[in-house]
């Protein structure tokens, strides 16, 4: 295990970043007929030492992004550049040895230790993977060392997955990483399927060991609390998108993007009066799919300060608004300033598909 080092620059930097799936169609000769933008150009960059909490609401790509980094999906276009070297053209050999860098924590703990295999043997399966078991006392001292670090006995390398809680499971998955030495570890939801007292344990273990073992995270999640807690730096995204990135105390004290309101003002507040004057966001109709994402700035169709044309026709770009803060607004600045008062959003309108009805006349109707 490595003691800690101090946080020097970016470890990671992801640039204009883009995952498309191939929408097939046909029996005898499959055709191209669309594209689900999962990640459509996205741009970050994570320090060493430091967390990245990534949030958003299901479907909005973060957990398709962070598969994109390890290329356990590969990105259909950018770069995605790990200490200086470019992942995407890696090969063979040289990828797998950086794999050994880039662990992951999964999200369902209990699906993603196979139960047919002793923790030994799920701890040393990555070992000998990359050839790092050759020593039998070595390793022994390796496999005990990690299990210590999250906080459960050696006697627990001879049982299997279903003999643990939900919380020990997630500590074994935390082993499984945690053992290769790596620089960085993609979290997926890590505390999710969690009770939410393990899930504080579980929080302040990843915190410990980042501490000890210099560790940087990328923390995938949709719960605001737990990235608030854990994260150095916050980015939302929406539809494939960032549509805001800031330090965590910057984000949580002034969100300036209308989807990062709207989430803000969905988490409760553990004080009544408080609770009771505080105003609610509620965002017009659903997700918006990725096959077919909106024009301009993809938040349009439910945002309460969307403006004509602007809005609609010209996708914003993320820039800096504050120092170090970056939204993907036209007008963030308006906004935080009352210069521009919400609105009721009306119901997009559409236009029915191919498969209409016969009698369709084809009319724009309103979404439900």
């Amino acid at each position: 295990m490595t003691e800690s080092t101090e946080r020097t620059g970016p470890l990671v930097e992801l640039r204009d970043v883009k995952v498309h799936f191939p929408i097939k169609s046909g029996v005898l000769f499959d055709r191209t007929v669309g594209y689900v933008y999962a990640v459509d150009g996205v741009s970050l960059s994570i320090n060493k030492g430091e967390t990245y909490g990534l949030v958003g609401e299901s479907g909005c790509g973060k957990s398709t992004l962070g598969r994109g980094l390890l290329r356990l999906v590969e990105p259909t276009d950018g770069e995605i550049v790990f200490d200086g070297t470019d992942i995407r053209a890696l090969k063979g050999e040289s990828m797998r040895r950086m794999r050994r860098r880039i662990q992951m924590i999964f999200q369902d703990p209990l699906s993603s230790l196979d139960p047919r295999q002793s923790v030994e043997s799920l701890l040393v399966e990555g070992l000998n993977a990359h050839g790092l078991a050759k020593d039998k006392a070595a390793t022994a001292k390796r496999l005990r060392e990690a299990l210590a670090a999250v906080g459960l006995p050696a006697s627990a390398l001879s049982k299997y997955p279903h003999e643990f809680s939900g919380g020990q499971r997630q500590r074994i998955g935390i082993a499984r990483a945690l053992v290769l030495d790596p620089d960085l570890i993609v979290a997926d939801e890590p505390v999710s399927a969690l009770d939410v007292s393990i899930q504080a344990q579980v929080i302040n273990l990843l915190e410990e060991l980042q501490n000890e073992h210099g560790l940087t995270y990328l923390i995938i999640a949709h719960d605001l609390a737990v990235v608030r807690h854990i994260a150095d730096t916050v980015g939302v995204m929406y539809l494939g998108g960032l549509v805001e990135e800031a330090s965590s105390d910057d984000l949580y004290r002034e969100p300036m993007h209308p989807y990062t309101k709207a989430l803000m003002s969905a988490v409760p507040v553990p004080d009544p009066q408080v609770e009771d004057r505080r105003e609610r966001i509620l965002l017009a109709g659903d997700l918006p799919s990725p096959t077919n994402p909106p024009a301009g700035c993809r938040f349009h169709t439910r945002c309460p300060w969307a403006q004509p044309t602007r809005c609609a026709d010209e996708r914003p770009a993320l820039r800096e608004v504050l120092g170090g803060h970056r939204v993907a607004c036209h007008y963030a600045e308006d906004i935080a300033a009352g210069r521009i008062r919400p609105h009721e959003v009306e119901p997009e309108l559409v236009r029915p598909d191919d498969g209409a009805a016969p009698g369709d006349t084809g009319e724009l109707i309103p979404t439900p």
